[in-house]
């Protein structure tokens, strides 16, 4: 088993639910057990069309067994299941699940980037990591200033 920790944000409808359902989604999978869901950050959309509304982001630490190429499918899966709509790049919606990071791994394909390669820069994702696993979020931090320097 490894660690999955996961982003969850949601600007359209009932936002607080939607996290919820994503949550409680991912813990009903085979292979994934859930171990923590940080607090949910009320945050200003960050890139995207001007205008939208206001996001509910949290973080979510599961362990699991499953390949990354089978997780991004149950992401993807519940993300349709619950109305999500991909008609204008970074734009409104009910539900978005980022795979943030896996276990020790690393990947790099056309749809899937593990670690997720903007987490360090977004607050709404190393608050709520930093709150349920401070010391992922301090060695993610270390690696990616010594990446950069």
């Amino acid at each position: 088993m490894r660690d999955l920790f996961l982003g969850l944000g949601s600007n359209l409808g009932d936002r607080a639910a939607y996290i919820s359902l994503a949550w409680q989604g991912f813990s009903a999978i085979p292979g994934v057990q859930a171990i923590a869901l940080s607090t949910v950050l009320d945050t200003a959309p960050v890139g995207g069309p001007v205008g939208q509304p206001r996001f509910l982001n949290a973080v979510a630490h599961f362990q699991t067994s499953l390949s990354a190429a089978t997780l991004l499918a149950h992401a993807l899966r519940i993300e349709a299941d619950h109305g999500r709509e991909r008609a204008v790049l970074q734009g409104p919606r009910t539900i978005d699940i980022d795979i943030l990071i896996l276990g020790d791994e690393t990947h790099d394909l056309p749809h899937l980037v593990i670690p997720h390669p903007r987490m360090h820069l977004r607050d709404f994702v190393m608050k709520p990591l930093a709150e349920i696993a401070p010391s992922v979020a301090a060695r993610f931090l270390a690696q990616t200033r010594t990446a950069f320097s």
